[in-house]
């Protein structure tokens, strides 16, 4: 991709932050540190969505900025993948108190950002790590049911899997995660 095209895209994308950081639709701006937009590459064709930051993340600005981030880079690694090749958004640009499940109303507020950036980005493919980031595509739909699975919608790809916080929690879901990354290489 030519340089003027990222840098163009770079720039709209750094005056939707500005435009996110003054928000106050929902509660959660009261409480933030710092809005965490996004990071990565805007000219990439693979975005990464997640569910709401961390306090890490919260502190930071960035996603996936704690340990989950780590573990996020090591599944990158492992299939030839770096954060500065793909593009990474939450659904909820402010960390929810508690680092509990964002609100219906939270999401709904939030979403537009996210749809933005979707837009101006233009990634063919999707990978929603998460029931949140899932549900936000496929709101009928249950995670477990189409989990290591691509989905095809519209002329974009869904790929859902867990997110690497769970993969931190439970052994096991690390595991899953490791194949599931194993699978979106062969489809990147």
């Amino acid at each position: 991709m030519p340089k003027k095209s990222i840098n163009k895209k770079a720039k709209i994308l750094s005056k939707l932050k500005r435009e996110v950081e003054k928000c106050q639709l929902c509660p959660l701006s009261k409480n933030r540190t710092k809005v965490v937009f996004g990071a990565g590459l805007p000219t990439t064709k693979i975005m990464f969505i997640s569910e709401a930051p961390g306090f890490w993340e919260d502190q930071k600005g960035l996603p996936f900025a704690g340990r989950a981030g780590q573990l996020l880079d090591e599944l990158l690694a492992s299939i030839g993948l770096k954060r500065k090749e793909i593009y990474i958004a939450n659904v909820i640009k402010c960390r929810p108190p508690k680092n509990r499940k964002p609100t219906k109303k939270e999401t709904e507020a939030c979403l537009p950002y996210l749809k933005s950036q979707i837009e101006i980005v233009n990634p063919q493919k999707f990978i929603l790590l998460g029931e949140i980031a899932f549900k936000v595509f496929f709101p009928r739909k249950k995670l477990n049911y189409f989990r290591g699975k691509w989905l095809q919608k519209g002329n974009k790809k869904f790929f859902a899997t867990y997110h690497p916080a769970a993969g931190l929690r439970f052994p096991k879901i690390r595991e899953i995660l490791e194949k599931d990354f194993i699978k979106i290489k062969r489809l990147t």
